[in-house]
């Protein structure tokens, strides 16, 4: 799973008994050559589908880590695009990776880094678009609504919210067993060690979310992203969710 650049298991352990925030600065300076960095066939298709979804003239990536879908933001925004993290050294790898950028690279939308809380988002109306990767593990689902309410307060009117979403693994697969088990143990450790890490995926099932985002205000629609292939059941292994920001006064069902 990890490339020899990757973290040894003895920091990725001392991660774990860490907080969130201090558990990302620890992990940051590797944190790309891990797989939880949203891989480029999954960004590839989110960016392309955005293209045809656009323009966006402004946009936010939520818990940004390493700057990965801020590179999404700049090829699909003409303004301004921020990344927003709780982690200082996720973001500062983030500020590493866009000043590496080749001297021959075409000219993009410059990205601005912001330190801070997604539940507490210190910006206004201003945003078209804002995008997430990977990071709804770290919310408990009491949390999900503050958090969807958060990003509905940074959108302009019909600005929206997109983000991938794999498919569940199959019941009894490998994939599956493992989801569990890295459930188990991190349930087992937070009842046992303090500070916590919220690191739960199984419960963010698209169902779920489809109906807390329509109770937030959103209008939410599905699209498959055909780059990452299609299960034995034909069903596609990602879909991307739009979540549209509705007028205060359209109910959603």
């Amino acid at each position: 799973m990890f490339t020899p650049q990757g973290p040894s298991l003895r920091e990725l352990a001392r991660q774990a008994l860490s907080s969130v925030e201090h558990g990302y600065d620890l992990l940051a300076p590797k944190f790309d050559h891990t797989p939880f960095r949203t891989p480029d066939a999954v960004l590839t298709p989110v960016a392309n589908l955005l293209r045809r979804l656009g323009p966006f003239d402004a946009g936010l990536d939520l818990c940004c880590g390493t700057g990965a879908g801020v590179g999404v933001l700049q090829e699909v925004c003409r303004v301004r695009v921020a990344g927003i993290d709780l982690s200082a050294g996720m973001l500062d790898v983030a500020r590493r990776n866009a000043s590496r950028r080749a001297p021959d690279t075409p000219a993009e939308v410059p990205a601005h880094w912001v330190r801070g809380d997604a539940l507490a988002l210190p910006f206004g109306p201003v945003f078209d678009l804002v995008v997430s990767f990977g990071a709804f593990g770290h919310f408990l689902p009491a949390q999900r609504p503050a958090l969807f309410a958060q990003v509905r307060q940074v959108l302009r009117p019909g600005g929206r919210f997109a983000f991938p979403l794999p498919a569940p693994a199959r019941p009894g697969s490998y994939a599956h067993l493992a989801m569990l088990g890295f459930d188990a143990v991190m349930r087992v450790r937070n009842a046992l060690w303090r500070p916590p890490f919220v690191m739960y995926y199984r419960g963010f099932t698209l169902a779920a979310v489809t109906a807390e985002l329509r109770a937030a205000g959103f209008g939410v629609t599905t699209y498959a992203l055909d780059e990452p292939g299609r299960r034995e059941d034909g069903a596609p292994r990602c879909r991307m969710l739009v979540a549209t920001r509705l007028p205060p006064d359209i109910k959603t069902v």
